[in-house]
């Protein structure tokens, strides 16, 4: 194992800058690229670019990654499947490897009722499979979703996403009948209040004002709820507040419906985000962690809930067999140790993160749950006032020491590492953090 990064060349080096300029010429501008990273191999935690620089990856390729880069059971998997069948479309057909892992997935999702599994190529389309779903099986045509959420990009999952403009500019008008509401954001308070004596406000405003204002409760199918979100700044509600929501969706059999795309797949060191606040959604959205890097999507309802016909919603390549063998693969790693593993270095990150922010007054806020992690960057830790341009230039300078970083939310640089770290990559992570930080403080 590397026991740090190694650059060799100026970033991006020579290979890395001929493979952007022709990137430039043909591949859409509408990608986000936070760095000119070129990627020609990874293993585990370690990426080596095009010019053979090597790389501390806290990515994790946007948290899909779960057992590493190319961890050898994930490819022998895949590879022992390639030789057997690559498609066969489970929309028309029957194969093995689909119905294991749809049998898998009933079986370990939190609650006791019986359920079933819709598969999709990516986190959107299980979005947008939950969206149809709730709407056939409720007949009713009112959603809430919350500000800050990010559920995809296609125009459903768009319509119900609320993270930044720029994703929804020039697209309207989208599907009607959502209404986006604050998202406990303790930190940044929607209503100027302090948490635990606000009482979770922000929960209570929905029956006292929305329901009885402008929103008939009976006309809502669904309320779309990341447990922890994630482009929006990695921001863990308090514990009561999903139990809370949840109450009130029971209350007026509306349809709660948990977005782990990001958050789940053992990443908070739970099989799912949910599990750490003690509710039972009635359905999932699943992808990104679920099979190490290979494309794949999944919804998990309640079976008297997914009692839609046949031909009503479908996919040609979800639930490919290569991408369901690497999922069987993956979940097997993530109970054979990885999800204690998120637990016990992401207690250590946090720690590690927490130490910093104690000298570093740029650092206002450290919060996550297991290797779901992020700190919030301010200006003046007083008034909390966000430093958007000095995250940008952390990343920036993360990248040119060899460590991997993204943003999320205005503020924020999320730690989202393989669950195969170790507390050595950990440590290297944090000392290079570190670094970066006095850096820029001397700026």
């Amino acid at each position: 194992m590397p026991l740090s990064p190694r650059i060799k060349t100026a970033l991006p080096g020579p290979q890395a800058r001929k493979l952007v300029k022709l990137d430039q010429k043909y591949v859409s501008p509408s990608y986000t690229r936070s760095y000119p990273l070129v990627v020609k191999a990874a293993q585990g935690l370690w990426v080596t670019d095009a010019d053979d620089n090597l790389f501390l990856d806290f990515t994790a390729g946007i948290a899909v990654n779960a057992s590493g880069h190319c961890h050898p059971t994930v490819v022998e998997a895949i590879k022992t499947q390639a030789d057997k069948l690559l498609h066969m479309s489970g929309t028309d057909f029957y194969y093995t490897p689909q119905i294991e892992l749809a049998q898998k997935l009933a079986q370990i999702a939190p609650g006791r009722n019986r359920r079933k599994v819709y598969f999709g190529n990516s986190g959107a389309e299980a979005v947008e499979a939950a969206f149809k779903l709730a709407r056939w099986h409720t007949q009713r045509e009112l959603n809430l979703a919350f500000f800050g959420a990010f559920h995809g990009r296609t125009m459903g999952a768009l319509s119900l996403t609320a993270s930044k403009t720029v994703q929804k500019k020039h697209y309207n008008p989208f599907v009607p009948g959502i209404t986006h509401i604050p998202y406990a954001y303790c930190y940044r308070c929607a209503y100027n209040l302090t948490y635990p004596d606000c009482d979770l406000y922000c929960l209570s405003w929905v029956e006292d004002t929305l329901f009885r204002t402008t929103i008939p409760p009976e006309e809502v199918a669904a309320i779309f709820v990341e447990p922890i979100q994630g482009e929006g700044g990695y921001i863990v509600p308090p514990p009561e507040f999903h139990q809370k929501l949840y109450a009130i969706a029971q209350k007026y059999d509306i349809l709660y419906v948990a977005d782990e795309v990001q958050a789940g797949m053992g990443r908070t060191g739970k099989m799912f985000a949910m599990e750490h606040f003690g509710v039972r959604p009635h359905i999932m959205a699943l992808a990104k962690g679920i099979a190490s890097g290979m494309p794949l999507g999944a919804l998990v309802a309640d079976a008297k809930i997914m009692n839609w016909e046949a031909g009503s919603h479908a996919s040609t390549f979800g639930g490919n067999p290569i991408s369901c063998q690497a999922a069987l693969a993956t979940i097997a790693l993530l109970q054979d140790g990885l999800m204690d593993n998120a637990r016990i270095q992401g207690e250590r990150l946090m720690t590690g993160l927490r130490e910093l922010q104690k000298t570093h007054a740029c650092i206002g806020d450290v919060r996550g749950k297991g290797l779901m992690v992020a700190v919030e960057l301010v200006t003046d830790r007083e008034k909390r006032t966000p430093d958007r341009d000095g995250r940008n230039k952390l990343i920036d300078l993360a990248f040119k020491q060899g460590f991997l970083l993204l943003g999320c939310g205005e503020n924020s640089i999320r730690f989202c590492p393989a669950l195969t770290v170790s507390a050595a990559e950990i440590d290297t992570g944090l000392t290079i953090f570190e670094e970066i930080l006095r850096a820029r403080a001397k700026k």
